[in-house]
């Protein structure tokens, strides 16, 4: 069992944050939501304490391609990386409101480190497999240090190349992105082959240990360094037995499954839930970004003299303090849609209900926007403090560059999810949702093969 960090006396998740030590605590902005838990605080309170440690060790992350040991081990010991593991194997099966909190609080520190609590949540679908596989990925969770599972290109136009043989799939190929490969002691990734007893083109996903495959150091890029999004490879075929296999088709159905098969609010969500509660996280991070980034130009321009103006220092000027005012707005406009639709999203699971596949556009949009007014916000932060800001020793530049790698996801670009919304407005059919799931449509008679 691992010793809680030390506490803060006073700290409400989403209202004020805590006061130095010695200080009265800030009365809170609202009413704690009725949908924090015990752990969902306690980490929070954790996480505030380690802020001065993610900040100093987020550069150091950045150069190394991956969180630095001391961050690792800290956001572990913290319990973060277990926040979407059920109760029963170890973790706490926390709700959307916790996971948004958590999510935000480290955004304040390192957002590389928010990152990879986020995606740690691909643990989950392993629960959907065999339970053989459940049992090799947890038989390590007590003393791993770090997130279980990665996963990389499922979803993706062009996923691995698969063939059927007996008791499983010979499997090989690259997959992209696989956010926390350096960390993770498992891989899951995407996979089509053609099926021997239909002909069918089909697609699945395979879970991959760590001996079979190998990190591309092909993750170089302008923030979130430190999420070791690498591709991994596997150039000759290795082996996937069958329970280690399901295919994408089946990914709602499985997913759906674990309604309820487990203890905690996290297994009380509906598939629409989830996906609002997972973009709820991002947007969390989009937040601690913001509020970190603001924390550092406070802290500057208390200290910095102007370049030409006569003020001892910049926070005397007018024009720094509309830019600290108008920020401060933007994060207490974006913290008020997130906490609405992150306690709706806990409201509805506990109440046993699911959203309704019109509502999730629109939800999700509040969702990006506010990334993106986040994003125009740390923007002007670093205008307005000038030229020191760009230096690479400065914490600005780095939450600028990762807020705008952030925004560039493709499931939180603004304008293709405004067109999703704008057609939903004038009255037009929606376009399908997760096609990806689907096997790959067949390529028109007579057209060329795409080329590898």
């Amino acid at each position: 069992m691992k010793t809680p960090l030390t506490m803060p006396a006073a700290y409400v998740p989403g209202g004020n944050p805590p006061p130095p030590d010695g200080l009265p605590a800030a009365r809170a902005k609202f009413p704690e939501s009725p949908y924090l838990s015990d752990a969902g605080r306690r980490m929070c309170h954790e996480i505030v304490r380690l802020l001065p440690l993610l900040r100093e060790q987020a550069a150091e992350g950045e150069s190394l391609g991956a969180l630095t040991p001391a961050t690792l081990e800290a956001v572990d010991r913290v319990g973060a990386f277990k926040i979407a593991i059920p109760t029963e194997l170890g973790g706490y099966a926390l709700g959307a409101r916790d996971t948004a909190e958590i999510v935000r609080t480290l955004g304040r520190g390192d957002a590389a480190a928010a990152w990879l609590v986020i995606v740690s949540s691909a643990t989950r679908n392993i629960l959907g497999f065999d339970t053989k596989v459940r049992d090799e990925v947890f038989a390590g969770i007590d003393e791993w240090v770090g997130p279980l599972v990665f996963g990389a290109t499922v979803f993706a136009p062009k996923v691995g190349d698969g063939r059927k043989v007996d008791g499983g799939y010979q499997v090989k190929g690259k997959w992209s992105f696989g956010s926390g490969s350096k960390h993770a002691a498992w891989g899951s990734v995407g996979f089509e082959y053609d099926d021997p007893a239909s002909g069918e083109r089909r697609r699945a996903m395979g879970v991959l240990s760590r001996d079979q495959y190998t990190i591309v150091d092909d993750w170089h890029v302008m923030g979130l360094q430190a999420t070791n999004s690498n591709s991994v490879r596997a150039d000759e075929e290795v082996f996937v037995p069958d329970y280690r296999v399901v295919h994408t088709a089946d990914l709602p159905r499985l997913s759906d499954a674990l309604r309820g098969a487990y203890s905690g609010l996290g297994f009380k969500h509906g598939a629409f839930g989830m996906m609002i509660g997972s973009s709820g996280a991002f947007a969390a991070l989009a937040i601690g970004i913001a509020e970190g980034a603001l924390d550092s130009f406070l802290a500057q321009a208390a200290k910095r003299p102007p370049f030409n103006l006569p003020y001892p220092t910049m926070s005397e000027m007018a024009s720094i303090q509309v830019v600290a005012g108008k920020a401060r707005a933007v994060i207490n406009a974006a913290d008020a849609v997130l906490a609405r639709h992150m306690d709706e999203a806990d409201r509805r699971a506990l109440a046993g209900e699911d959203y309704l596949p019109s509502e999730e556009p629109e939800i999700t949009m509040d969702l990006v926007h506010l990334i993106h007014q986040c994003l125009h916000m740390v923007d002007g932060l670093l205008l307005a403090l000038g030229s020191s800001a760009v230096a690479l020793s400065n914490p600005l530049q780095r939450a600028v560059r990762e807020i705008h790698v952030l925004a560039t996801h493709g499931a939180f670009r603004i304008d293709p999810m405004a067109e999703i919304n704008g057609r939903d407005l004038f009255g037009l059919p929606p376009f399908p949702m997760m096609a990806a799931l689907s096997s790959p449509a067949a390529p028109p008679q007579g057209t060329p093969p795409p080329r590898p």
